[in-house]
């Protein structure tokens, strides 16, 4: 696995402490993320937004960020990780406190695409992170940790914004949560090394010629077939829940928890297994080709979801599929550190994300086309089922055979 030329830049001590200002900010992009979604029925109540309204603002938080992916990672190679990321989570903290002053639906939409745009800058972000600070036997460990900040996000996040909503009003939960941002900027600047300011060379790696490139078409295609489950789940599993249990709002909240604690789980033993294989002497590609393999064959059962006789046997097969979801995520991010040096592997992650939200884009509007005419979920469900495994045999097949021991 490829050593990155900052390894250095931080001991061990600095470089697990700068994991945790990672994970921070991570955590506090899902707040700025889900706060509309929690406040949504104050907000309506006060607006009259019709759930067009709504959709609006939601679509244009995701094309923002689908679109921006394809330039945050170049951004953060060219002026480097400590600036670029301090800059990045400054304007979506800015964003997330406008939504405070906004009185119109253009106002909020306009917030909403500035916050997406602005948040695409954490994925590329947390893998450049991993491979200017850490040393490859660490990486994948410190990847799985960063993957588990989301699904943090996911079960704290409903459990404050409302109760806090309640006491400071829906434009103090804005204030707050972007004001937050503001104070892990001033601790990040503080903190993080000036070397990791230094920027990538500007020539030396054409950005189209990383379009071209067999080990970004790999990571895309992985990001693309990962990430369409990952938002499908996201954004339908209340429902799935309210439509196949009849569980009312106040009750979702527990079985969708478990399902996310999880995926929690899940990211952590994705750093953890390749580091167990790597000390028992299997080789780099080895490690990740089969841990991929492997996560994508824990997903298949995922159907079965359709038939179960109770929210909690739902939810435990949901949490599988996500606990494989966030390994082989995990491993995703780990295999681009891997094959791509550290001065544009935030390039590639944000190339392979932009695919993957546009893919998340599209599962989307199936999942809406679907429930319109009749057919349920079960379509969803069956393309999730073999979506990991078509990712883990095209990026084996995709791959150069020295894409471990050359550079691009």
């Amino acid at each position: 696995m490829r050593a990155s030329a900052t390894d250095t830049t931080a001991g061990a001590q600095g470089r697990w402490a700068i994991l945790a200002l990672v994970f921070g900010a991570v955590m506090l992009n899902y707040v700025d993320r889900q706060i509309l979604a929690l406040l949504k029925p104050m907000l309506q109540g006060e607006f009259h937004w019709s759930d067009r309204d709504y959709a609006h603002m939601a679509s244009a938080f995701q094309f923002a960020a689908a679109l921006a992916f394809l330039g945050t990672g170049w951004f953060l190679d060219r002026v480097g990780l400590r600036r670029g990321f301090a800059l990045g989570v400054a304007l979506w903290s800015l964003a997330g406190m406008a939504h405070a002053f906004a009185t119109t639906v253009a106002q909020f939409v306009a917030a909403r695409a500035v916050l997406g745009a602005a948040e695409s800058i954490g994925t590329p972000a947390a893998v450049k992170s991993a491979a200017t600070f850490f040393p490859p036997a660490e990486r994948s460990r410190a990847l799985g940790i960063g993957n588990t900040a989301p699904n943090f996000g996911a079960i704290l996040t409903p459990l404050l914004i409302p109760a806090l909503a309640l006491v400071v009003g829906w434009k103090g939960s804005f204030l707050i949560a972007g004001g937050l941002g503001l104070v892990w900027v001033a601790v990040w600047l503080r903190y993080v090394p000036a070397a990791a300011s230094v920027r990538g060379p500007r020539s030396e790696v054409p950005w189209l010629h990383l379009l071209r490139s067999r080990r970004t078409l790999a990571i895309a295609v992985a990001k693309v077939l990962s990430d369409q489950v990952w938002w499908f789940l996201l954004f339908w599993t209340p429902d799935l829940f309210h439509r196949q249990f009849g569980l009312e709002q106040g009750a979702l909240g527990l079985p969708v928890a478990l399902a996310y604690s999880l995926a929690a789980l899940g990211a952590i033993s994705g750093g953890w297994v390749p580091g167990w294989l790597l000390a028992r002497g299997w080789p780099p590609e080895k490690v990740r080709h089969a841990t991929l393999l492997g996560y994508a064959l824990l997903v298949l059962p995922i159907p079965l979801v359709l038939v179960a006789s109770n929210p909690w046997i739902a939810a435990l097969l949901l949490g599988l599929a996500l606990f494989a979801h966030q390994g082989f995520s995990t491993n995703v991010f780990g295999l681009a550190t891997d094959i791509i040096p550290a001065n544009r592997v935030g390039s590639v992650i944000g190339i392979g994300a932009f695919a993957g939200n546009l893919a998340g884009m599209a599962i989307l509007e199936l999942a809406g086309w679907s429930l319109d005419h009749g057919h349920g979920y079960a379509p969803m469900f069956w393309i999730a089922a073999f979506s990991y495994l078509a990712g883990a045999l095209l990026v084996r097949w995709i791959l150069p055979r020295t894409a471990y021991a050359d550079a691009d």
